[in-house]
């Protein structure tokens, strides 16, 4: 009677589950798919799969994602189309073949994920806003470079003009207009940007039904899905700052192919630019990818306007690297856009607790904290545990060091770039508008004196809380010539030289040492050379010879940002409002801690002591050896 009930049991059960799980299926096809219905007042209708014409032709067709198969959803959800006939060409009428591109992202994409779309139009990714207004502010055809613009609605004015030749390519609006994988080269496309994947098979199929003259019909399909490579962020942000190639190490150079052949420790990209190695990121060595730390509540945005990166960016360092208590949320507390991520990862860790960005609150859900407040990161790329540490007690205790960002202290390097001229020919035969996509006579020029790396100056942001020193590279040491765009242009010729704030992704565990900051010239913005402490007469003075000549524009050095311990004469000296410059007495305070340190190491007990405590009751108790600089 025993073994009958088990033999029961074990031939019962299997089916018994089967059939909840095809009354499940039944129930969410009935409610999801085949059925008219309100997600968040916007009204979506999804014709039932198995109706559709599409699969009489289209019939072996694999490689899409669990979410987006044509079985639950068919193909018109996101192809458009005319399900009903199988005449070719009238079951193509107004098919999409791309979808997912932000002209056709209302019908297809956006149909299911509203949400997320409203999100994207408001992007810098999109609009570009920043880009815009700081050229027209620099080229003088707005009063700051605070206002707000969106790059598909420029015109053609010498800023206009100059973004459409040379930076225009960048931003989500951008057409992908041709079947394929992304790469190095891919810029745009809208949802495809980030969410197009393609496997080895279906790029072999692809390949087949274009040797075919499109004949022959692919049997695998690209997946659309939320599983990015750090390839999805390189097409853009290799360019500007160079975040994606310094993340990896690779700091672009001036020189050609030719001089690199067979040389260690360059690269050459498939745009044919030619990098050097410089020191990859501490995170991108861990195998960690981009969108381990910024999530898709940072990339596509939250829906508002902003000025500026930084002032979209919410993640920061301490988020992860906590100083105190890691703030947390739970996982039945989890919004939409966040279960759904952590749905499609399958992650197990609904019992533990997760890590939460401390400026806006959103979940970091591939985090999880165990029950001795210890943190660990689960890697995207691989599934990789990383255990996350806190911070280390000198970034804690630190008394002196409370108002500088990590990266100030943590960036290895980044990229300087200098003399750069910008002049119109109207005779250039290979002009490309970026953003009209065609080709013309005549574009903006720009030619660079010099790419070089080194540890990042450092500038001050000034916010409502206070100031925070953060890590700066010259973003605009360059000359415009106006006359050649326009004969009657009331400006010449103008010279600018303005830093930028800057977020090198370029960490380090070890961080930078005082001296570096404290007594080199190129961190307090004076440009490279050589900065002496001169003793004489019982008297110290700071002696400053420049690597550069000095521009005639400004009489500084070419590669400077302020006039050593002179106050600067420039009306505007940052891409940035609220980003300026070491003052002249916040230099003498820098300066001060670098005389100390021409004797006192950085581990010194003085030094030490001054971390602890801060300089002033160091300075009450001078020893007779020491000499400080005359003021």
């Amino acid at each position: 009677m025993h073994s009958r009930k088990n033999i029961f049991s074990r031939r019962i059960k299997p089916l018994f589950i089967i059939g909840l799980l095809i009354l499940g299926f039944i129930l969410l096809k009935w409610f999801v798919f085949d059925s008219s219905h309100e997600i968040k007042n916007q009204q979506i209708s999804v014709l039932n799969a198995s109706e559709e014409s599409c699969l009489n032709c289209h019939i072996v067709n694999t490689g899409f994602s669990q979410y987006h198969n044509p079985q639950l959803i068919g193909c018109v959800s996101c192809h458009l189309g005319n399900p009903h006939e199988a005449d070719k060409e009238e079951a193509h009428e107004s098919m999409v073949l791309i979808p997912g591109n932000l002209s056709d992202a209302d019908q297809t994409c956006g149909k299911c994920h509203p949400d997320e779309l409203n999100k994207i139009k408001h992007s810098l990714m999109t609009t570009n806003s920043g880009l815009v207004a700081v050229d027209k502010f620099i080229f003088g055809e707005a009063d700051s470079p605070d206002h707000s613009y969106d790059i598909r609605d420029i015109q053609y004015s010498a800023a206009d003009q100059h973004l459409r030749d040379l930076c225009a390519n960048c931003h989500l609006g951008a057409e992908k207009s041709e079947f394929g994988k992304i790469t190095q080269l891919s810029r745009g496309g809208g949802c495809n940007a980030c969410h197009l994947n393609y496997s080895d098979e279906a790029i072999f199929e692809l390949e087949e039904y274009l040797k075919s003259g499109k004949k022959y019909l692919p049997k695998v399909h690209p997946s659309t899905d939320i599983f990015m490579s750090n390839l999805h962020c390189f097409g853009c942000h290799s360019r500007s700052s160079r975040i994606s190639t310094n993340y990896e190490g690779w700091h672009e150079t001036l020189l050609d192919i030719d001089h690199i052949a067979n040389k260690d420790g360059f690269k050459v990209f498939e745009d044919e630019r030619v990098y050097s190695y410089e020191g990859e990121d501490v995170h991108h060595a861990a195998g960690l990818l981009c969108i381990d730390c910024h999530s898709s509540h940072e990339v596509m945005g939250d829906g508002q306007d902003y000025l500026h990166a930084e002032k979209a960016v919410s993640l920061n360092c301490a988020d992860c690297h906590y100083k105190h208590k890691p703030n947390t949320i739970a996982f039945d507390e989890l919004d939409t856009e966040s279960s759904l991520v952590f749905l499609h990862r399958d992650y197990k860790h609904v019992d533990k607790r997760i890590l939460m960005v401390n400026k806006d609150g959103h979940p970091l859900v591939n985090t999880y904290v165990d029950e001795n407040e210890d943190v660990f990161l689960i890697g995207k790329k691989d599934g990789k545990i990383h255990p996350v540490k806190r911070q280390s007690d000198v970034c804690s205790r630190d008394h002196a060091h409370q108002s500088i960002s990590c990266s100030a202290c943590h960036a290895q390097w980044a990229p300087r770039c200098i003399g750069c001229h910008n002049t119109f020919d109207e005779n250039y035969e290979n002009g490309y508008d970026l953003l009209d996509k065609k080709y013309k006579t005549g574009s903006w020029v720009e030619h660079v004196y010099e790419f070089s790396a080194d540890m990042p100056a450092m500038g001050v942001r000034v916010t409502d809380n206070g100031r925070v020193i953060e890590p700066a590279i010259p973003g605009m040491i360059m000359t415009i010539d106006h006359e050649s765009f326009d004969k009657n242009s009331i400006n010449k010729s103008t010279f600018h030289r303005l830093y930028a704030p800057t977020s090198p992704h370029t960490i380090a565990k070890k961080t930078r040492d005082c001296k570096s900051c404290h007594s080199n010239p190129a961190a307090i913005g004076y440009g490279q050379g050589q900065l002496t402490y001169d003793i004489s007469a019982g008297h110290g003075n700071w002696v400053f010879q420049p690597v550069y000549e000095m521009n005639p524009a400004d009489h500084l050095p070419e590669d400077a940002w302020i006039p050593f311990l002179i106050q600067s004469q420039a009306k505007i000296v940052s891409t940035r409002t609220d980003f300026r410059p070491f003052t002249v007495e916040e230099q003498k305070q820098i300066l001060l801690v670098g005389a100390c340190l021409e004797c006192h190491g950085d581990d010194s007990d003085v030094m030490v002591q001054s971390l602890e405590s801060g300089l002033t009751p160091l300075l009450l108790k001078l020893s007779d050896a020491c000499i400080l600089p005359r003021e």
